[in-house]
């Protein structure tokens, strides 16, 4: 049936582009897209590089719980994929000599099993994603230095750099006791919220 091999021909087409302007693309981008939301401000150079305040516990707020199942595994990726391989298994099917009906079957089959392959491939990537945020619960108790003042009696927020989950992070901080200038040693005594922790001067009791 020829207008069946054109429909393969131009999913295969159309895909096939679709899914190399996404690999191209996503290699220029360097994935600084997805980085951007989760806080994008510059480190000076001349500190240990670490994560900004928002890479703290609710790193990925927002991804979760609030889409669809239907509409996760639905995805731009997922409907470029399962396009591309319905068209080359279409195609494939047709060139070995099976029958129409079962071609379609093939191709519906084959574009199914490119939408499992690929959703199960971007959970993936998102759960080593995740697991590489930095959670300042793992920080208190903690030593670090202040790297900006941290204002006493809670009046304003300073910012300390401190090592967490094996390497450095700067974060927002506040101290319930006196001034904390700049390059003092302090203590993490508790996480006030999930980008911002307590400090005191180190030799303080806990």
């Amino acid at each position: 049936m020829g207008w069946l091999a054109d429909v393969y021909l131009v999913c295969a087409i159309v895909g096939g582009t679709l899914l190399v302007l996404q690999t191209v693309l996503t290699a220029i981008g360097g994935g600084h897209g997805d980085a951007d939301l989760h806080g994008g401000a510059d480190v000076p150079h001349d500190v240990p590089h670490g994560v900004g305040p928002d890479l703290g516990a609710h790193g990925h707020a927002g991804t979760d719980g609030h889409e669809g199942v239907f509409v996760k595994w639905l995805s731009f990726r997922t409907a470029v994929a399962c396009l591309t391989f319905f068209g080359l298994a279409g195609l494939a099917a047709q060139h070995a000599g099976v029958s129409d009906v079962a071609g379609v079957g093939i191709a519906l089959v084959a574009g199914t099993v490119a939408i499992v392959a690929v959703a199960l491939l971007m959970a993936t990537l998102a759960r080593l994603q995740s697991g590489g945020n930095v959670d300042l619960r793992n920080a208190v108790g903690r030593v670090g230095k202040v790297y900006l003042r941290v204002p006493g009696k809670g009046t304003g927020h300073g910012k300390v750099s401190v090592e967490v989950q094996g390497r450095f992070a700067e974060v927002a901080a506040v101290s319930s006791g006196p001034d904390i200038p700049t390059g003092a040693d302090v203590r993490v005594v508790a996480l006030v919220s999930p980008e911002t922790v307590e400090v005191a001067p180190l030799g303080e009791p806990r």
